[in-house]
Parts: structure tokens; C-alpha cells; sequence
């Protein structure tokens, strides 16, 4: 178990900042081989152009990117150009069943008045056609009633005439009859 904690201290006490030891200048320092090595790295990268191509992939990803973002752009105005035509559409239909409607209700008023005067002239037809059957019921039965009474009075005359009356009373009546009507021809 000693042994473990002297490791773990001889470890923890080691150090980067206690290994960069001597002058700076030298290849024992640390941090003069880093710094060396550094250079080279940034040397190796600008030799093959490495931030060149860096910056022209970033400016290919940017010309993409605001290609984009104008195609974007281009299909939402579209879009909105679309949207504005179907609510002007919509706007259009909506007014023409608005006055589709108010014309169906002017007709049905209009066919409702001339259901209403059809009806009352049917009523009134239908009415003057019964007066007229009415009044001509009652000429026919006032017809018919006279009919009657005349033959009714006829026939009681006739008992009458036949029970008072001598044939020369007839003889004489049908010369007189004769004389009239003879008188009234010429």
C-alpha cells in the first residue's frame, strides 16, 4: 500500500511545468520543442495552402448557403404569392355564393308574391265558379219550382174549366181562339 502512495505522489508531482528545465533555447526545454514544432505545423499548413482551401470550402459553404437561402427566400414569396391568389380566390367565391344566396332569397320572395297572387286568383276563380254554379243552382230550381207551380196551376184550371164547362162553352172558346189568332195573323 506504501508502495501505491509514493507512486501516486511521485506522479501528481510530476508535472509539465517542472519538466521544461534548462535555458529556452535548447532541445531539452519543453517548451521550445512544442513551440518548434508548432512553427513547423503552421509552416507544413501554409505550404500546401491548407488555409486557402479551408477559406474556399468556407466560401463554397457560404455561396451554398445564400444560394439557399435565395431559393428560400424565391419560395416563400412564392408561397406568399400563392397564398394571396387562393385568399383572392377564395375572397371571389365567397362573394359570388354571397350573391348567389341573395339572388336565391330575391327569387324565392318573388316566387313566394307570385305564388301568393297565383293562389289568390285560383281562390277567386274558384270562387266566382261556385257563385256561378250557386246562381245557376238557384235559377234551376226556381226554374223547376215555376215548371211545377204553372203545371200544378195548369192542371187544377184544367179540373176546374173541365167541371164547369159545357161543350158549348168549349165550342164557343175554341171559335174565339180561332177568331184571335186569325186577327193576329192578318
Amino acid at each position: 500500500m506504501k508502495r501505491i502512495m509514493t507512486i501516486a505522489a511521485a506522479t501528481l508531482m510530476a508535472s509539465p511545468a517542472l519538466a521544461a528545465t534548462g535555458p529556452f533555447f535548447s532541445l531539452g526545454n519543453t517548451d521550445f520543442v512544442v513551440t518548434i514544432g508548432f512553427i513547423v505545423f503552421i509552416g507544413v499548413l501554409l505550404y500546401f495552402k491548407v488555409p486557402t482551401m479551408i477559406l474556399g470550402m468556407l466560401d463554397k459553404r457560404a455561396d451554398g448557403i445564400r444560394s439557399e437561402l435565395d431559393e428560400a427566400k424565391a419560395l416563400r414569396e412564392e408561397a406568399q404569392a400563392l397564398l394571396a391568389s387562393y385568399e383572392r380566390r377564395q375572397r371571389e367565391v365567397q362573394e359570388q355564393a354571397d350573391r348567389i344566396i341573395a339572388h336565391a332569397k330575391e327569387e324565392a320572395v318573388v316566387a313566394g308574391e307570385q305564388a301568393r297572387a297565383d293562389l289568390e286568383k285560383s281562390i277567386s276563380r274558384r270562387l266566382a265558379a261556385a257563385e256561378d254554379q250557386i246562381a245557376s243552382a238557384q235559377a234551376g230550381a226556381v226554374k223547376e219550382v215555376r215548371d211545377r207551380a204553372i203545371a200544378v196551376a195548369i192542371k187544377a184550371a184544367r179540373d176546374v174549366v173541365a167541371k164547369q164547362m159545357t161543350a158549348k162553352d168549349a165550342a164557343k172558346s175554341i171559335d174565339d181562339s180561332i177568331a184571335e189568332v186569325a186577327q193576329k195573323l192578318h
